[in-house]
């Protein structure tokens, strides 16, 4: 079926039609093989009932840094920055709000056998350290250093060491510079440099920069956790866009780590995972980022539907609030802190104002509310931006039997069970009800990872509300990646 010549395997056409992934693998027998599969999401049926403090859906297997849309992970804040819909880069609320929720749930699932790590440095100078035209103190547990314009305090790292994550609590002072050495899979070396900017990420060669921001000579301490291996990786894409786009992984050794300009350093530590640092960066970017209609505004142009549909940058999205919603209340439930609680309240607002007014609740056959992912005139009815704000609403209303959440769910489910169906093609599922928007239109049709997202969507809802219609849509919708389908007449 498939024609090979060398190592290519011309399938366009068969993707084009049959919506397929594929590539060549060494088989068993260490003969070539081509693989394939309908989606690279996965149905999971849920081990647990939902509860807005245990893991969120199947996110721990997402990995939303290595997305080809994630231009780097910022140094001043932490979280990734988009280049969906903006090339130039922009901070996305829903990626943002994904970024902690999977790196969450990815902790819930670790064990202690993989948070391991290294503590290098307790304020103590250790004999490791090597300076060269640099004043140092240790008082109080903190490592001060004092150089001059060509000092440094640097540190080898034993490369037995296969940790990715580095992290560091920082007070800076006048040029304070931090450079990691790294060497990659095969040799080369690259210098990851963290610098006084607010240049986001930039690639000289087999130098890369990121900036932390221009902070004030004697500023407050702040913590930089960092993974090393998609700090290169990105780098590495910057310099040579074609060759990198598609490669997600790469292997890192730590060789140096050196600190220039004057500063203070306390709890510099190596582990092979951070998931909480990154979860608790995205969650105080959601606290801070709130505007006063308690939303989270996407900052760039949007077209839908060939250009029928159209948002100007500043919209709000049902899925951004509703993944925000769900963030903040783990936040919340891991930290005690009310100020997480209170942001996730105040969320809910923007998904009981209509579209018309600057929300993004629409209404369906004028009955039936709906929380549109992208509030458009006329609506499109996205389907897994909708359940993205229910579960949201649902995790706010169990913590806090706030009745604007709890009415705003209760209506949306009934939105829910009444509309599914007409989500059902007979042979997959549809993304949005743009046909029924916009008379004329073709359907469109969810890819096999958005019908994947449906599924498991509706497995984690039943848990909540033992459905009977989201027992049977779900396992009809199980059968169509099997290739059933509906029966004719």
């Amino acid at each position: 079926m498939f024609l090979q010549r060398g190592h290519e395997c011309y399938f366009s056409s068969v993707t084009h039609w049959t919506n397929v992934y594929g590539q060549l693998v060494q088989s068993p027998d260490k003969k070539q093989a081509f693989s394939f599969q309908h989606s690279y999401s996965r149905v999971i049926e849920p081990e647990s009932q939902h509860t807005p403090s245990g893991p969120f859906m199947t996110f721990k297997f997402y990995n939303v840094e290595i997305r080809d849309r994630v231009k780097c992970v910022s140094a001043v804040d932490g979280v990734p920055i988009s280049t969906q819909w903006g090339s130039q880069g922009h901070y996305y609320p829903i990626q943002i709000a994904q970024y902690g929720l999977s790196h969450y749930s990815k902790y819930l699932a670790s064990n202690e056998e993989s948070r391991k790590s290294t503590f290098l440095e307790n304020g103590k100078f250790s004999n490791l350290w090597n300076v060269h035209s640099c004043e140092t103190n240790s008082n109080k547990e903190i490592l001060s250093y004092k150089c001059d314009n060509s000092g440094s305090i640097s540190m080898p790292i034993d490369s037995s060491l296969k940790y990715e994550h580095f992290s560091v609590d920082w007070k800076i002072s006048k040029n304070s510079t931090l450079l990691l050495v790294v060497e990659v899979k095969g040799g080369e070396t690259f210098n990851l440099y963290y610098v006084q900017s607010n240049t986001l990420i930039k690639s000289r060669g087999n130098n890369i920069f990121y900036g932390f921001g221009k902070k004030s000579s004697g500023s407050d301490w702040f913590k930089l956790t960092r993974n090393i291996a998609i700090d290169v990786l990105k780098g590495m894409i910057l310099r040579k866009p074609k060759k990198m786009k598609k490669k997600n992984k790469i292997l890192v050794n730590l060789l140096k780590i050196q600190f220039f300009g004057n500063g203070a350093i306390d709890n510099m530590t190596l582990s092979n995972q951070a998931h909480l640092d990154y979860f608790y960066y995205a969650s105080k970017w959601l606290l801070l980022n709130q505007d006063k209609s308690g939303g989270w505004p996407i900052n760039v142009d949007r077209n839908l539907a060939n250009g029928e549909l159209e948002l100007s940058a500043g919209w709000y999205s049902a899925m951004a609030q509703g993944q925000a919603m769900s963030l903040l209340c783990r936040a919340y439930s891991r930290t005690g802190k009310k100020e997480y609680l209170e942001a996730a309240k105040k969320a809910a607002f923007i998904l009981s104002t209509p579209s018309s007014k600057g929300g993004v609740k629409a209404k369906f056959a004028d009955k039936y509310d709906w929380y549109e992912e992208y509030p458009t005139q006329p609506p499109s009815f996205v389907l897994n931006g909708f359940i993205y704000a229910l579960i949201g609403l649902y995790d706010v209303y169990t913590l806090t039997e706030d009745q604007l959440s709890g009415k705003l769910y209760s209506d949306g489910m009934e939105s829910l069970q009444t509309l599914l169906p007409l989500y059902d093609s007979g042979s997959g599922s549809f993304y949005d009800l743009r046909h029924y928007s916009l008379p004329g239109t073709a359907p469109n049709l969810a890819r096999w990872d958005y019908h994947t997202t449906h599924i498991n969507q509706l497995l984690l809802l039943n848990t909540i509300e033992q459905s009977s219609i989201f027992t049977k849509t779900a396992a009809r919708w199980v059968g169509y990646m099997k290739g059933h389908r509906a029966k004719h007449n």
